[in-house]
């Protein structure tokens, strides 16, 4: 086939994929107990494991927590699919490509500040899985514990399927739309939007645009979970009925499809007589979600002060240790500042939690952007215990504003937080777009202390 018609046949796909997303129906609701039959009658009434599944279907269990673990955190999803997840061949070893695990030990923790440019346009038929970058992370996939923080860079739609055994997949669309076309069903998540994919559930990304790029939280640790509510009450933050789970969806395909999994830091490919995103029928909790950032209800000052940026927790991992997350997600979404005799931008601080945060659109309110500067696509790190807060541009202006009620509507800004050091892969330690001179942002914050005698 030549280029013209491979382009033609790309922008084909993609305009069927656009049809596809718009037309979408979803389940609402996070952590529910939902369920979803793609053909009538699919749906086994009153027991989970009868001994003829309807329609001929086989029944199976995906469990996302032990067995025994507390029903509140307990996830499980009953799949009723055309043929067993059992019935493929050998997996052997495939390429890594510039995909990472945990632990990251080929580099030495460092303390510096860091910022990165958007990552470099990738070759051409680079789909999702093959245009995933990898940051740095911390713990262990082998002991379920820690993250890694990947960027993603495609152009291409895969057109084979992947899984996760070591973690779930939080992805945060930053450039181009995604049709996610997973065992529950379809999911589609623009620029301003999450989705998150359990451990273990098998997916493909189409692309909606020519290219596609964004960031990715692979959590090894306890599932993602709202964050308790404390005084705030029963609403607020993300709230739980604006979370979109699937309905049912199937692939009835038979011949050649490559199936990749990621298991303990490395991934794994066999090829499958048939496409393995065949479940007809659903029943569960451990189940793929999407997210509308813009639909977080902002908490914040009516009076004086800048809250703690845990006020903006989408999505928290929780350790072993109460309030001491593995991971949180957290956005800096459109908002009022109101506070009287308040400097308004984040206050300088330094941070057990160590931070990484990427720009999806627009500016965030403590950096400047442009040039050279924090821009959507790019991202910065700055590990436990590093100074860090408004640059010296914002501290000025900040400090001189005339304090009248101001709307933060021109940017979408995240962070992924963690308890522990994110150590880098050699890749971004010397990765051509690295930004040099990031400390140079705080060089000529000057002296103002004035002894009243």
């Amino acid at each position: 086939m030549s280029d013209g018609a491979t382009a033609r046949g790309s922008a084909t796909e993609r305009e069927e994929a656009r049809k596809t997303a718009e037309g979408l129906e979803h389940l609402s609701g996070f952590g529910n107990e939902h369920s979803s039959e793609a053909v009538p009658g699919a749906l086994p009434v009153g027991r989970n494991s009868p001994q003829r599944a309807p329609l001929g279907l086989y029944a199976e269990q995906l469990s996302g927590s032990a067995f025994t673990e507390p029903r509140a955190v307990n996830r499980r999803s009953w799949l009723y699919r055309i043929r067993p997840s059992a019935a493929h061949p050998a997996f052997t070893r495939t390429g890594n490509g510039a995909l990472r695990s945990a632990p990251f030990t080929q580099t030495v923790p460092d303390p510096n500040r860091l910022r990165w440019n958007p990552l470099p346009a990738p070759a051409e038929g680079t789909d999702f899985l093959a245009g995933l970058w990898t940051l740095g992370g911390n713990g262990d996939v082998t002991q379920r514990s820690g993250m890694a923080v990947h960027l993603y860079h495609a152009n291409a739609s895969m057109r084979r399927v992947f899984s996760d055994a070591d973690g779930e997949l939080l992805i945060v669309p930053e450039r181009g739309g995604l049709l996610l076309r997973t065992e529950f069903g379809l999911l589609h998540v623009e620029p301003g939007h999450i989705a998150l994919i359990p451990r273990g559930v098998r997916f493909r990304v189409e692309l909606l645009e020519e290219t596609a790029r964004g960031y990715v939280c692979e959590n090894y640790g306890a599932p993602f979970r709202l964050p308790d509510l404390g005084p705030i009450g029963a609403n607020g933050l993300a709230n739980t009925r604006d979370f979109r789970a699937p309905v049912a969806a199937y692939e009835d395909v038979e011949g050649p499809v490559e199936v990749v999994n990621k298991f303990c830091g490395n991934l794994w490919a066999a090829t499958y007589d048939h496409s393995p995103l065949d479940v007809v029928a659903w029943h569960g909790n451990h189940v793929p979600y999407a997210y509308d950032l813009r639909r977080f209800n902002v908490m914040g000052t009516i009076s004086y002060d800048h809250p703690d940026p845990s006020i903006f927790t989408v999505l928290t991992s929780p350790s072993d240790s109460p309030g001491l997350a593995g991971v949180d997600f957290v956005v800096f979404a459109p908002r009022w500042l109101v506070g009287e005799d308040t400097f308004r931008p984040p206050y300088f601080h330094r941070n057990v939690m160590s931070e990484y945060m990427g720009l999806i659109e627009g500016a965030y309110d403590a950096k400047t952007a442009g040039e050279g500067g924090f821009v959507p696509g790019g991202g910065s790190l700055h590990n436990m215990m590093s100074a860090h807060g408004p640059d010296r541009e914002t501290f000025d202006r900040a400090s001189a504003a005339e304090l009248r009620p101001q709307k933060i509507d021109d940017g979408l800004a995240f962070m992924f937080e963690t308890r522990w050091p994110v150590s880098l892969t050699p890749q971004a330690a010397r990765a051509e777009h690295l930004q040099q001179g990031y400390d140079d942002v705080w060089q000529g914050l000057e002296r103002h202390f004035r002894p009243l005698h």
